[in-house]
């Protein structure tokens, strides 16, 4: 049996989940999703809880049965309490500014890289060289910060570059480390 999957997920208050088929839909204050589960999960609200059970015990059914668990707490925990990351760039002269609806960022190309902002989510440029994205799609709030880093993943040997906050880079001795 799944660990994952069997764990009932707590509504808290001011918590809403109205079911129609396989379309699940949680409203809280922070907002509203909604999301289609495959057909070999069921779910149901007990006691202000949310149970989730498999049809059978395929592989696939019971792969879908953690992973729509999951998908369905992070539903929860977005519309209460949100989800955020935050970024850090490291490098002489890298630095970002918000330009309309869009984030302007200058790492040591010879362009600036402008990056459109997704609707669900909300940027926030504290410092020059940080950046918060919140929202309350787990999902959302992943893609864009992978987004954001993917345009200068942090480099092993100065370890410029845009990295989580809280991202460990291991750094490389490069040629002069070398001895013989």
């Amino acid at each position: 049996m799944s660990r994952i999957g069997q764990a009932p997920i707590t509504l808290g208050s001011g918590v809403e989940a109205s079911i129609s088929g396989q379309d699940i839909v949680v409203k809280g204050p922070k907002g509203s999703l909604e999301r289609r589960l495959p057909d070999a999960v069921t779910i149901e609200v007990v006691d202000g809880e949310l149970r989730l059970t498999r049809k059978d015990d395929e592989r696939e059914s019971r792969a879908l049965h953690g992973l729509s668990r999951a998908l369905v707490a992070n539903m929860v925990t977005g519309v209460t309490d949100g989800f955020s990351k935050e970024l850090q760039l490291v490098g002489v002269g890298y630095r970002a500014a918000m330009k309309g609806s869009q984030i302007e960022l200058q790492v040591g190309f010879s362009h600036n890289v402008l990056l459109d902002i997704p609707s669900d989510v909300s940027v926030e440029i504290p410092e020059q060289t940080r950046i918060i994205i919140t929202g309350i799609s787990n999902e959302s709030v992943g893609q864009f910060a992978a987004n954001v880093r993917r345009v200068r993943p942090p480099e092993p040997y100065k370890g410029n570059g845009i990295r989580y906050i809280d991202e460990v880079v291991r750094r490389k001795a490069g040629k002069a480390g070398v001895t013989a």
